[in-house]
């Protein structure tokens, strides 16, 4: 296919303070970052923190690449992997192959999606379009020749039986050290963002190798439930969501953030940290729905003393986690659960938004990777102590929002509503089971 002519645009500078390898020096030991499938930038901010600077990103959603352009300089091409050279990519990232210190990123991740899975009782993974995106990435792997790389997707890339994309990156892998000369020795690992001093539990696959065959160690956690276990280990108690977004609690639904839909109103008599398993038998309001007979995150609320779950990329009117207040979450309170940098800014309308931080990696939980790249694989020392992007603590935490009484509209699902019956054996699975 051949490939289109390159366009790109340089976003506005930040305000802030200079940091090393952010700005100025642009030669080979700048801890220069290439940055594909950018999307808003999650990874980067978090290597920002860290002290690496990125020269190049790629990404061919327009509103995530607006995004990039508007909060940081640098450089955004704009377009699908495949109509994109590594040629160009150095070229727009004034630097050669070698002179990469870190290339980050992950293809699109819906071929091999847990939630996809769940749906049609498997995907198409490697049969899916979309999946090519990783020969894209491997080829650009060969041609740059980064010092490390650092690829991202959901985890169930790994899980067992459905794990193609992953057998592909590390076939590639061995390809291209027979090849190249080089020793990418890859180490994989699924990371609850929790763990790390993010306020929300959030999975990711990651796959980490050092080009001179250098073995990166992930890092153990530093975060736990806040019990005797935690601080026997020395290890702190999670952030939480009143840790992350406690300070913009004032925040009301006049402000565009009413829950809408047939749902809506039951939100208020659902306590704080629960879902819509509350209105069941086996929960403590009003039998309206049978038990695990909705998504998790149906009705699902955040507790003020607790990290958030995972935020969403595209949910549904009903789909959470809704703010204790019975709103949806300001753009501002999603960039902080995503630990994102204050001085970032979301483009796009409130489903763009939504869209954009619910398919980014928080940024904290990079700068953590990052700093252990650092000092692991590139023989540098930290440049802080402490992860920059890890949220104050905030102290006391406010005791949960008292709860309504359900609406009357409601009390006509009062009544018997059975379980699910099983994994396989709901509804969905059944009517697919007749179509095949």
């Amino acid at each position: 296919m051949p490939r289109k002519a390159l366009k790109y645009c340089e976003g506005r500078r930040s305000v802030g303070r200079r940091r090393e390898g952010a700005s100025g020096s642009r030669g080979s030991d700048s801890l220069s970052v290439v940055s594909v499938f950018s999307g808003a930038g999650g990874i980067d901010y978090g290597f920002e923190a860290a002290g690496f600077h990125t020269r190049v990103c790629l990404d061919f959603d327009p509103e995530a690449c607006a995004t990039i352009r508007a909060n940081r300089p640098w450089p955004v091409i704009q377009e699908d992997i495949a109509h994109v050279s590594s040629t160009d990519l150095l070229k727009v990232g004034s630097l050669k192959p070698g002179e990469v210190t870190v290339l980050t990123g992950g293809p699109p991740c819906q071929p091999f999606s847990k939630s996809g899975y769940w749906w049609r009782g498997h995907s198409l993974r490697l049969d899916d379009p979309r999946a090519g995106t990783l020969g894209h990435y491997l080829e650009i792997v060969r041609d740059v020749k980064p010092r490390v790389i650092l690829f991202e997707n959901v985890d169930a890339v790994g899980y067992d039986g459905m794990d193609e994309g992953l057998q592909l990156l590390l076939d590639g892998l061995r390809s291209i050290n027979a090849t190249e000369r080089t020793a990418y020795f890859p180490v994989h690992a699924v990371l609850d963002a929790a763990r790390y001093g993010v306020p929300q539990h959030r999975s990711r696959f990651f796959l980490i190798a050092s080009r001179d065959g250098r073995e990166f160690k992930f890092p153990e956690p530093t975060h736990g439930e806040p019990d005797l276990l935690t601080q026997a280990t020395g290890m702190l108690p999670y952030s939480t969501t009143w840790d992350a977004i406690g300070d913009l609690d004032t925040l009301s639904n006049d402000e565009g953030l009413a829950v809408t839909g047939k749902w809506a109103a039951l939100l208020p008599s659902i306590p704080e940290g629960q879902n819509y398993l509350w209105h069941t038998p086996r929960g403590g309001g009003e039998p309206l729905f049978g038990w695990r007979t909705r998504f998790w995150c149906f009705l699902l609320k955040l507790a003020k003393d607790r990290p958030s779950w995972t935020l969403q990329a595209q949910p549904g009117p009903a789909t959470g986690p809704f703010h204790w207040r019975n709103r949806n979450l300001s753009a501002r309170e999603l960039c902080r659960l995503q630990t994102f940098p204050d001085d970032v800014a979301v483009s796009g309308d409130r489903r763009a938004v939504q869209r954009q931080l619910g398919n980014a990696v928080p940024s904290l939980l990079a700068e953590v990777l990052a700093r252990e790249i650092r000092t692991q694989l590139l023989d540098r020392p930290n440049i802080s102590p402490h992860p920059r992007l890890l949220p104050p603590h905030r102290a006391p935490v406010p005791p949960p929002e008292p709860i309504e009484r359900m609406p009357k509209s409601y009390l006509g699902l009062v009544g018997e509503h059975a379980p699910h019956p099983g994994t396989g054996k709901g509804p969905r699975a059944s009517a697919r089971q007749a179509v095949t």
